[in-house]
């Protein structure tokens, strides 16, 4: 059972939006912290946007006040990344990522966004 399910990714144009989703299956317990971060060509992973179970968030500075992290922990621990004002520099493969209070993480498999100027 893959323990993390992304979508939404895909080719959208600049200053267009787009929103992830990522819902961690059943194998997956006591979820603490669920987030994005993204890898782009030729580039080191970073971090994109995190929520707690609390609902604290943390973004990178380059995609606040654009991107918005939310998490749905009613529906078996899905998060959603909404991508607004999207630009070239946003392409990259994004992964979902979830962090129990055990200090177990899981990855996504990873889903493509591309954003064309």
């Amino acid at each position: 059972q893959v323990p993390l399910v992304e979508s939404g990714g895909g080719l959208v144009q600049a200053g267009k939006s787009l929103t992830l989703s990522c819902a961690a299956s059943g194998s997956i317990f006591s979820i603490n912290v669920m987030g994005w971060y993204r890898q782009a060509p030729g580039k080191q992973r970073e971090l994109v946007a995190v929520i707690n179970s609390g609902g604290s968030t943390n973004y990178a500075d380059s995609v606040k006040g654009r991107f918005t992290i939310s998490r749905d922990n009613n529906a078996e621990n899905t998060v959603y990344l909404q991508m607004g004002s999207l630009k070239p520099e946003d392409t990259a493969v994004y992964y979902c990522y979830a962090l129990t209070s055990r200090f177990r993480t899981y990855w996504g498999q990873g889903t493509q966004v591309t954003v064309s100027s």
